[in-house]
């Protein structure tokens, strides 16, 4: 199926590393003294953030691109719906794989929605809750 130019352009756009909830979850984490890495390719799934001596991770997840039960996340594209619905349960099963290798080998994770990142206190005692 041949693509617009605009679409191609709009997904081009769309980041992975970096966006509008992962650096207010990071900022709330630097803000309240946690310190962590970012991005550790030696990890599986290259998780968001990262507490080595901890053993402790936080995945940030996109709703729509993670199939979140929120609004956002349940709603399905108009167009290219088949292409679209596959997507997002390979990107589902991918993340049920990297969760259970973390697991064997010993990490502990959590994962914040992007809808949770809107609602600050609650995602920062969520955070203190898994770290403590």
């Amino acid at each position: 199926m041949e693509v617009s130019p605009l679409r191609h352009r709009t997904m081009q756009a769309v980041k992975s590393k970096n966006t509008t909830p992962e650096l207010i979850v990071r900022r709330l984490l630097h803000t309240n003294g946690y310190r962590y890495q970012l991005h550790r390719a030696d990890l599986p799934g290259c998780p968001d953030i990262v507490f080595s001596r901890k053993k402790k991770i936080i995945f940030i997840h996109g709703c729509f691109w993670h199939g979140h039960s929120c609004a956002r996340g349940a709603r399905v594209p108009k167009s290219n719906t088949e292409y679209w619905t596959s997507k997002i349960s390979r990107n589902r099963d991918r993340d049920g794989v990297v969760k259970k290798k973390l697991k064997a080998n010993g990490w502990e994770q959590v994962v914040l929605w992007e809808c949770e990142t809107k609602n600050e206190s609650a995602v920062l005692k969520k955070i203190s809750r898994f770290l403590n």
